[in-house]
């Protein structure tokens, strides 16, 4: 008897269908269309407001606060030491609680901790208070722009055409962070004097508080992975030279973003040259992503982190030989231009080299050795300052660091 009715088969092959796919393991559907950049985009006003805002922007107040506060440069130091604290211990934090708690949650604690920190810190003069702003900032911080940055990999882990653009768009939001204030703080200051520093705080906070929107609404599109797949160990030994490289890049190029402003007021720099050198360093960061495609895509190993770690040697170099106008841009171009290009070359190495469930804890190890590496930067360089009477040693002490942070990354394979 031959069965014709496809809604009612023979016996044998309803068997058949039934346990056909019995054991097969559910496959993880792979959209055909890649996310919106604009996601990207709006994930990046994370390190906007962690980095930008809540760290870098301390370079432009901290003249006028050395001045209404009388500190030395070792003070100064140590406020943006202490906040590098607080952005290691985040990130400690973080890499215990992201395979809990998962990116999107630690984002928006991570947002809303440091705005709010911000404009404390327009609200205390006392050294203690402020110190305790500073820490809080560097602890949201570190929490915002690890789990943005493990929901930026995420947003483009199907296509991998595209995730090394997204990740450098995602880390280039710092640009944004550091153009916004350079737009208004300067003049601020010039127009009120020295105790404005304050107001100048405030003004800030309010900017990262509007920023914070865009962003959460930008991580509700990007889904979050299973919590029973997000937590695998990892081995670090393959990853070590970036890991040190990395080290460096954070004991080097945090000196630049705390002193550079104060080396170019102590030379007799104008409100409107450090407003344009300041706007030039955030736009370089911002478009940075256009000429970076290619070594992030293309080159493998640790020569995306080398050659980025190298550019910034060389911005961090300029300064020293002359503080001109020109001199200045050229610095704030090249440094800028790289800056956070490094962040971006380990998270794609932990992508190329670490299983997806561990994107997450990879980035976040990164972030606690850049973490490690901030707090004696400063305050190591205004210390050295302190005992010379100019920055110049602490400046040049930078640029060797990020040299050798250079020849390290050259040999992660």
């Amino acid at each position: 008897m031959i069965y014709r009715d496809r809604l009612n088969p023979p016996p044998a092959t309803r068997w058949k269908r039934a346990n056909r796919n019995k054991n097969r393991v559910p496959a993880v559907a792979t959209p055909d269309k890649a996310p919106s950049l604009w996601i990207a985009v709006g994930l990046s006003l994370a390190p906007a407001v962690s980095n930008g805002l809540g760290r870098f922007a301390y370079a432009l107040i901290l003249p006028a606060m050395r001045a209404d506060l009388k500190w030395s440069y070792t003070q100064a130091g140590w406020v943006n030491t202490v906040n590098a604290l607080g952005y290691f211990a985040g990130a400690v934090a973080t890499l215990r609680l992201i395979g809990r708690a998962g990116p999107h949650r630690l984002l928006f604690w991570g947002m809303l901790s440091t705005a709010a920190s911000i404009v404390g810190s327009g609200l205390f003069r006392g050294f203690a208070p402020l110190l305790l702003m500073r820490f809080i900032a560097g602890g949201g911080g570190a929490l915002a722009l690890i789990a943005g940055g493990a929901l930026a990999a995420e947003l483009y882990a199907h296509h991998q055409s595209h995730a090394a653009s997204g990740i450098a768009v995602y880390f280039s939001g710092g640009g944004i962070g550091i153009v916004v204030p350079g737009l208004f703080v300067p003049w601020l200051l010039q127009a009120r004097g020295a105790p404005a520093w304050d107001e100048a705080w405030i003004a800030t906070g309010l900017v990262a508080a509007v920023f914070c929107v865009p962003c959460l609404v930008a991580a509700a599109r990007v889904p979050e992975l299973p919590r029973s797949i997000q937590r695998v160990p990892w081995k670090k030994g393959p990853l070590f030279a970036s890991l040190f490289a990395y080290l460096c890049f954070a004991l080097g190029a945090i000196v630049y973003m705390t002193f550079i402003v104060a080396w170019m007021r102590d030379r007799g720099a104008t409100p409107l040259e450090v407003s344009v050198v300041w706007s030039i360093l955030g736009l370089a960061i911002i478009i940075s992503p256009l000429p970076w495609r290619g070594p992030l895509t293309r080159w493998r190993g640790g020569w995306p982190l080398a050659a980025a770690l190298s550019a910034c040697a060389v911005g961090a170099a300029i300064p020293l030989l002359s503080t001109s106008l020109g001199a200045m841009v050229l610095s704030a171009a090249f440094f800028g231009g790289a800056f956070f290009i490094p962040p971006s070359a380990v998270t794609a190495l932990s992508r190329s080299r670490l299983p997806r469930a561990a994107w997450g804890a990879g980035i976040a190890t990164y972030t606690v050795l850049f973490g490690a590496g901030q707090p004696i930067g400063p305050i190591l360089a205004g210390a050295v300052a302190d005992a010379t009477g100019t920055l110049f040693a602490g400046l040049a002490t930078s640029v060797a660091v990020l040299l050798v942070g250079a020849a390290a990354a050259a040999l992660q394979d």
